[in-house]
């Protein structure tokens, strides 16, 4: 028996890395799990490999900047497996670059996988669990996206990565603000682990290497998938609008921006007054973690 015991879910972006490592453990869970990718023969892989130890899942390889398309995705776990009650938009790329040289191909890129990819399958999961809600069907539904430490507290080479992955907290935050009337929860995760993205430079794939003794594997992906496959579970509906952070054996919450108390005028500030005013609020504030790479 796992915590997701009966339990749909569809994973974006699983056939390899954090995706596939995700996929696996709500496996082992008790999911059902739709195994998304447009590699289809790497998503294959993960889905033999689900089967042969005893679990379940199918192959999807619907477009998820595809807003058509990746309807087929949510179509295939109700018509497979009867339902739907996970969303985990992971499914990313990289295009990194100073931004002074940037193209705008590469802005694109980032911008329809990771922002556009994280609305296509979501919103149709969302309109089927609202029709559920509106029949007076009883709905326990997730929706778990992929944010990034680079788009909390932005990365130097990395400013589309960024802003989309910014863009994607703050879509968190919307949807469980307006989706939890239907029974969805929504929160992100900002994960840090060895994948083919982080590993691609050399200095992070030797940084992140996995120890040759049967020491902690400190940045294995299932580190990471253990607290999705919770948020993804029935345990978890107490949990809504937070972005969590996972690397190793640490969980956080990310606290996100904030108001200070301000300087009131109580009146028109002239333009000669604001230096002195950002003076005492710059006195007063608690600086913001450092850019990655700075």
């Amino acid at each position: 028996m796992g915590v997701c015991n009966d339990r749909v879910v569809i994973v974006t972006g699983a056939g390899g890395g954090l995706g596939a490592a995700h996929a696996r453990v709500f496996a082992r869970e008790g999911a059902s799990v739709v195994v998304n990718d447009i590699n289809e023969a790497a998503a294959q892989a993960v889905v033999d490999e689900i089967i042969a130890a005893g679990g379940k899942a199918v192959v999807n390889t619907s477009d998820i900047t595809n807003y058509d398309d990746s309807l087929h995705a949510v179509k295939q776990a109700i018509d497979h497996f009867g339902g739907l009650h996970v969303v985990v938009n992971n499914a990313g790329i990289n295009r990194d670059r100073m931004f002074a040289s940037m193209t705008e191909a590469e802005w694109d890129a980032i911008m329809a996988v990771h922002l556009k990819g994280h609305f296509c399958i979501s919103s149709h999961a969302v309109h089927y669990w609202r029709g559920l809600a509106k029949e007076g069907t009883a709905v326990d539904a997730r929706i778990i996206n992929t944010t990034s430490g680079a788009g909390l507290q932005g990365s130097i080479g990395q400013s589309n990565y960024a802003a989309a992955k910014a863009g994607i907290a703050a879509l968190t935050l919307n949807q469980a603000a307006e989706l939890g009337r239907y029974g969805i929860t929504a929160n992100a995760i900002a994960p840090a682990a060895r994948t083919g993205m982080t590993t691609a430079v050399e200095a992070m794939a030797t940084r992140m290497a996995k120890p040759e003794d049967d020491s902690f594997d400190y940045w294995d992906p299932e580190n990471v998938s253990s607290l999705i496959v919770w948020l993804g579970s029935a345990e978890s509906s107490h949990v809504t609008g937070r972005v969590m952070e996972s690397e190793g054996g640490k969980i956080s919450i990310a606290d996100g921006w904030r108001s200070t108390v301000g300087v009131d005028k109580g009146a028109k500030w002239e333009p000669a007054e604001i230096a002195e005013a950002v003076k005492q609020l710059l006195d007063k504030e608690v600086p913001a973690q450092k850019v990655y790479g700075s």
